[in-house]
C-alpha cells in the first residue's frame, strides 16, 4: 500500500514537470528565439489593417468628396489615423508610407497650399448661419495637427506645417469670451461637432505645436498665440466635460501650471470612480452633456440614446483614459491603470478594431456609418498600448 502510494505521489509530480515544461516551451516557441522578444496580447498588424481599410473607406466615400480633388477631414476617422499610424508603421516595421496615408498627407498639404482657394466643408448657405466660419476655423486646427503630428515623427518642421500653423493662428479669435480659442462647427454631435467640441480642438492644437520639432514653440512670433491660448484653456477649464478636461490632463505633462494641483487630484479621483467593474470607461460616463444642452427634444434624444447604447465600457473612452494616465506620470504600478491596460488588451475585435457608441444616435455597429466611432477608438487604443506595450521592443 506504502509502495503504491509512492508511485502515485512520483505519477503526479512527474505530470506537472512534464505541464510546466510544455508551457515554458510554448511560450518559448511563441516568443521566438531570441529571449529579449516581446509578443504583445493585442494584434498591431490587424489594427493597422483595419485602419488603412477604413480611411480608404473614407477617402472614396461620396459624402467626403471636397472640391479640387480633396476630401474631408473627419474628426472620428482622418485625424486619430493620422495621429497613429506613422507610429504604427515604425512599430511593425514598414518600409515605407502606406497608400491611404500618402493619399491623407497629400490631400492636407493640397488644401494648406491652395488655402485661399478652397472651400470650407461646410457652409452658410447650405448649413446654417456661422457654418462658414466655423467650418474654416476647425479645418485650419486641424491641418495644422495632422501636419505637426507627421513632422514631430519625422524630427523636421516643414515649410508647409508652418504655413498651415500660420492659417490657425490666424483664425485665433482675438477678443470676447473665447478670446484664444476658435470658432468650432456645432452639430450637436458629440464628442467633436457640438458646442463643447471647440475646446477639444484647442487641446489638440496646443499638444501639436508643444510637439513641434525645430524649437516651434519658442519662437517670438508664437509665444503671443500660446499665451492667448493657454489662457482661454485656463479660462473656460472648470466648465468642460470629463472628456475635454482630461485632455488638459495630458497637455499639463508639457505645459505646467494649466492645472493646480487640486484640480488634479480632483480630476484623478474622478476618474478613477468612473473606471468600470470590467476596467475600462465609458464615453457616456466621460461626456453626458446634460450641462451643455438643455433642449426637451435634445433631452429625449439623449434618454433614447442611452436605453440603446448602455454605458458599457468601450475603446475610445479607455483608450483616451489610458493615455492621459500614462502622459501625466501615472505610475504603471497604479491599478487604475494597469486594469485599464487590461482591458485594452482583451477587447481587441477580429477585424483588428475596438468598439465604441455613438453619444447622438443609434447605429448599426456593423455600418460603415455605425462604425466612425470604432475608427477612432481604435487609433486611441493603439496609442495607449503603443505606449505601454513596444518599449520591450527596442523602441
Amino acid at each position: 500500500m506504502r509502495r503504491r502510494t509512492i508511485y502515485i505521489c512520483l505519477l503526479v509530480v512527474m505530470c506537472a514537470i512534464g505541464i510546466g515544461f510544455w508551457k515554458v516551451t510554448r511560450a518559448r516557441a511563441t516568443a521566438g528565439s531570441s529571449p529579449a522578444t516581446y509578443l504583445p496580447s493585442w494584434n498591431p498588424k490587424a489594427a493597422a489593417d483595419y485602419l488603412d481599410r477604413r480611411e480608404v473607406w473614407w477617402q472614396y466615400w461620396p459624402v467626403a468628396q471636397m472640391d479640387h480633388g480633396t476630401i474631408c477631414i473627419s474628426c472620428h476617422t482622418v485625424v486619430p489615423y493620422a495621429m497613429i499610424r506613422s507610429t504604427l508603421g515604425r512599430q511593425l516595421h514598414e518600409t515605407g508610407m502606406p497608400a491611404p496615408e500618402k493619399v491623407l498627407m497629400s490631400n492636407v498639404e493640397k488644401r494648406v497650399g491652395s488655402w485661399s482657394e478652397m472651400v470650407p466643408f461646410y457652409s452658410d448657405a447650405a448649413d446654417g448661419p456661422g457654418k462658414t466660419a466655423e467650418s474654416h476655423a476647425t479645418e485650419a486646427v486641424l491641418n495644422a495637427v495632422i501636419l505637426a503630428g507627421y513632422d514631430a515623427q519625422h524630427g523636421h518642421l516643414r515649410p508647409i506645417t508652418r504655413t498651415a500653423f500660420d492659417q490657425a493662428w490666424a483664425l485665433q479669435e482675438a477678443t470676447g469670451e473665447n478670446a484664444g480659442g476658435w470658432k468650432w462647427q456645432d452639430f450637436h454631435l458629440a464628442p467633436w461637432e457640438s458646442a463643447e467640441s471647440g475646446y477639444q480642438g484647442a487641446t489638440w492644437l496646443m499638444l501639436a505645436v508643444e510637439d513641434t520639432p525645430d524649437g516651434y514653440a519658442t519662437e517670438p512670433q508664437v509665444q503671443p498665440h500660446l499665451d492667448q491660448l493657454q489662457q482661454y484653456l485656463k479660462r473656460h477649464y472648470a466648465a468642460q466635460p470629463l472628456v475635454n478636461q482630461l485632455y488638459i490632463l495630458w497637455l499639463s505633462s508639457k505645459v505646467p501650471g494649466l492645472l493646480t494641483a487640486a484640480e488634479r487630484k480632483t480630476l484623478l479621483e474622478v476618474i478613477q470612480s468612473l473606471q468600470q467593474p470590467d476596467g475600462g470607461w465609458s464615453l457616456s460616463s466621460l461626456d453626458p452633456r446634460s450641462r451643455l444642452e438643455n433642449d426637451q427634444w435634445e433631452r429625449l434624444k439623449r434618454q433614447l440614446v442611452e436605453i440603446a447604447n448602455p454605458a458599457e465600457s468601450d475603446g475610445y473612452a479607455t483608450g483616451l483614459v489610458v493615455i492621459t494616465l500614462e502622459e501625466s506620470g501615472t505610475s504603471s504600478q497604479s491599478k487604475t491603470l494597469r486594469h485599464g491596460v487590461e482591458w485594452l488588451e482583451r477587447h481587441q475585435r477580429g477585424d483588428g478594431s475596438w468598439r465604441a457608441y455613438s453619444l447622438n444616435e443609434k447605429r448599426d455597429p456593423q455600418s460603415d456609418i455605425g462604425r466612425f466611432m470604432s475608427d477612432a477608438a481604435t487609433a486611441y487604443a493603439v496609442m495607449a498600448l503603443d505606449n505601454t506595450h513596444w518599449q520591450s521592443v527596442g523602441k
